[in-house]
């Protein structure tokens, strides 16, 4: 089974427990702050997802971690389970599956939002409120800068694409003469 499919088993396992007992998103907060601190600290993260070492004594590395950590019971059983079966390795995949889980739940969308210049904060809240309307769900916004689209703004919410560049006019004109429109 690829690394892919089993980090969305483990994701979905652990979304799963925590729809049950209602604490799907501070599971979440949990699994994303060790996320943090496992890449952060590279040493720390080497030592617990490297067989070389014992996993009795990854253990005690990881014990000494999630003592000082104040996660819940069900995050700390299922970091050491990531552990006992050397998965440990794929939070980050697991936290990407897990995080999107949690949005779909809350019925949050995200938005990648393309601009050849940065948009004022006025601008770009009247873009999300268009996108709420238009998807009926709450948009967490990923900014990007492209100086080819000359102008306008590309928007791309999962598989949908909403191209108002000016890049895209000009290919738009270009294509209608070539036509003989």
């Amino acid at each position: 089974m690829s690394d892919s499919r089993l980090s969305k088993r483990y994701a979905r396992a652990l979304f799963g427990l925590g729809q049950e007992d209602g604490s799907f998103e501070k599971y979440g907060q949990e699994l994303e702050d060790f996320k943090q601190f496992f890449t952060e600290n590279e040493e720390f993260g080497r030592v617990i997802s490297n067989s070389i070492f014992s996993v009795d004594d990854r253990k005690k590395v990881l014990k000494i971690v999630l003592d000082r950590s104040g996660y819940s019971g069900l995050v700390k059983n299922f970091l050491n389970l990531l552990l006992d079966k050397d998965r440990i390795g794929a939070i980050e995949a697991i936290n990407e599956h897990y995080s999107k889980l949690t949005d779909e739940k809350s019925n949050i969308a995200h938005a990648e939002i393309f601009t050849a210049k940065p948009l004022k904060d006025e601008a770009l809240d009247k873009v999300v409120k268009s996108l709420e309307s238009l998807t009926s769900k709450k948009i967490k916004t990923e900014m990007s800068e492209d100086p080819e689209l000359i102008g306008g703004i590309v928007v791309k919410i999962g598989d949908l694409v909403l191209d108002g560049s000016v890049k895209a006019q000009l290919e738009g004109l270009k294509e209608s003469f070539r036509r003989g429109e």
